[in-house]
């Protein structure tokens, strides 16, 4: 995805801890962009935006906070704000800035495992913004020992917030299917067959549970019925489709087993809120805006 979408040369210097842009805006108009550095990217009083997260493409309330991992595609547009004082905090951070040994540490793996969810960039919630908007605001330029220490602060908080969200599409497993084999094996098997009619009765012999037991354990480990976390994969691979290929819309709904193209614009729409012909034009003109 990156083909068409330029590299950021940040201001970030080698020998700086981090950089913090902090601003109030009338309109963005940055394209969409990517660079090795990690990116924290707060927004207050931009309802209207428009915020694209590798395969993501949301509209944003009153107040944001996303994480950008390293290399990951991200941009935001004025679209449909109205707003002319929107304040903006960005921190951007070496990729490098913590070492391997220092993140296999116990005490870090919290932050280990924030950053790579960030490969998919992670939106906190509202209140997880609102709380930590202070300790944003508090960081110092300066980029001293102390400074060091409150971006740390501010991760640690970050990586133990609750209501986080991955934003982009990723079909390779991650965090939320460890220590878990019995999940790591449904989460195979549907990507191996998300393209077909896949029955309850199928899933809970392959983990060798009853359909009752296998319901339960699924949704107390995925907070989704079987029936939410399978068609979650099927729009997973619906959305790459969408921004990756030239297939029609009608092709990729039944390509990504749903029976009919009313189920496939209902079930996208219910989970992305727009359709997908809708998506897959404005994430195109998105790619090649300015």
């Amino acid at each position: 995805m990156t083909e068409n979408i330029n590299r950021e040369i940040t201001l970030l210097k080698p020998e700086d801890v981090f950089l913090i842009i902090d601003r109030v805006k009338q309109k963005f108009d940055f394209p969409i962009h990517f660079h090795p550095e990690y990116e924290l990217n707060f927004i207050l009083n931009g309802r209207g935006i428009r915020r694209v997260v590798g395969s993501s493409m949301e509209e944003i309330g009153d107040v944001e906070l996303v994480l950008v991992g390293s290399n990951l595609e991200h941009g935001w547009e004025t679209y449909n704000c109205k707003r002319n004082k929107i304040y903006e905090i960005t921190i951007q951070f070496h990729e490098n800035l913590f070492s391997e040994k220092l993140l296999s540490l116990k005490n870090f793996k919290p932050i280990k495992d924030l950053f790579a969810r960030s490969k998919q960039g992670v939106l906190f919630d509202e209140k997880t913004a609102i709380h930590l908007m202070s300790k944003i605001k508090a960081l110092s330029s300066k980029n001293g020992i102390d400074d060091f220490v409150k971006l740390l602060k501010l991760l640690e908080e970050l990586a133990n917030s609750k209501n986080q969200r991955i934003l982009s599409t990723n079909i390779e497993r991650n965090n939320q299917f460890e220590g878990s084999e019995k999940i790591k094996k449904v989460h195979d098997f549907l990507n191996e067959n998300y393209a077909r009619k896949i029955s309850l009765h199928e899933i809970s012999d392959l983990v060798n549970m009853s359909q009752s037991s296998f319901n339960r354990f699924i949704k107390k480990r995925t907070g989704k019925t079987f029936i939410e976390f399978t068609n979650d994969t099927r729009i997973s691979y619906a959305t790459k489709f969408l921004v990756e290929t030239d297939l029609s819309i009608g092709e990729i709904g039944y390509k990504c087993g749903f029976n009919s193209i009313a189920n496939f614009n209902r079930f996208f729409k219910k989970s992305k809120n727009i359709t997908p012909s809708k998506f897959k034009s404005e994430f195109k003109s998105i790619q090649r805006f300015k």
